[in-house]
């Protein structure tokens, strides 16, 4: 006799998952298959049996399938429709984050699930190693957007220790077209060498990563997008941040409030009525 597992109708995504695997087992001619029974239980919960199903090969032809993105999504949307009727109704209606995030590509570093913040509350952009670099029309975009349209409150730079673009700009290999977005991250380590290079080695990598934070709220302090904004609105405040991948915790590094002097008085503009 197979295992039984009972499935609410919230679950019912998984079930459908269970039949496309027991789908492709028969299409592969395999002797491991799915027995699949729609008897419902006392609590009108369907039973699904399994018969001499290995789950390592179950695990191969469902969990790594991109089916399973699909069915998560859905089995989240009936569960927050039957929380919240109302739930997503009023995303379409309306746009209001109060923050916009600025953070690496790195899987790991989720800026939703890492500050329990829900759909509609973050503007997020994400690239290699978190880079605000003014010549980046994709971030200035983002930017201005967010800035201007969305009236967001506060801006995060939001980089992590370990990070793989950080630790690769800190070394002599190329990398093909990276090297052109690293090349930003060596000139901060150009100009920072000396107290970089006094750090015990393996310091030296989330040293640099906690600089380059630094270096990226200032790069979008000076530009006229965010001066314009502290001038006419007072806002928004800029913040540096690194989240530790060993702890989850992260590590505030700085906070520039509107109107903070820069690091030099050349970036501050004088015709910010008429500067873009």
């Amino acid at each position: 006799m197979g295992n039984i597992f009972n499935f609410s109708p919230k679950t019912s995504p998984v079930k459908q998952l269970l039949r496309n695997c027991l789908d492709l087992a028969h299409q592969l001619n395999s002797n491991s298959f799915l027995e699949l029974r729609n008897v419902p239980d006392e609590n009108g919960a369907d039973e699904i049996s399994t018969s001499d199903c290995h789950s390592s090969y179950l695990n191969h032809l469902c969990m790594k399938s991109y089916e399973q993105l699909l069915l998560e999504n859905k089995a989240w949307s009936e569960g927050m429709r039957a929380a919240d009727p109302g739930y997503f109704e009023r995303l379409i209606n309306i746009q209001q984050p109060d923050y916009l995030w600025i953070g690496c590509s790195d899987s790991r570093v989720p800026p939703n699930l890492i500050t329990q913040t829900q759909p509609g509350e973050i503007f997020i952009h994400r690239n290699i190693a978190n880079l605000a670099i003014h010549t980046d029309l994709n971030m200035f975009t983002v930017l201005q957007y967010a800035v201007e349209i969305l009236n967001v409150k506060h801006i995060v730079v939001c980089g992590h220790y370990g990070c793989g673009g950080v630790k690769a700009a800190m070394t002599n290999k190329s990398f093909g077209i990276i090297n052109k977005w690293l090349r930003h991250i060596k000139d901060i380590y150009r100009l920072h060498q000396q107290e970089i290079d006094a750090l015990p080695e393996e310091q030296r990598t989330n040293r640099l990563v906690e600089i380059n934070v630094r270096e990226q709220v200032y790069n979008l302090a000076k530009t006229s997008i965010v001066q314009r904004s502290w001038k006419s609105h007072n806002s928004p405040t800029l913040f540096g941040w690194v989240y530790d991948l060993k702890d989850g915790i992260i590590n505030p590094i700085l906070k520039l409030d509107p109107g903070s002097p820069l690091d030099h008085p050349i970036y501050e503009y004088d015709n910010l009525e008429d500067a873009m």
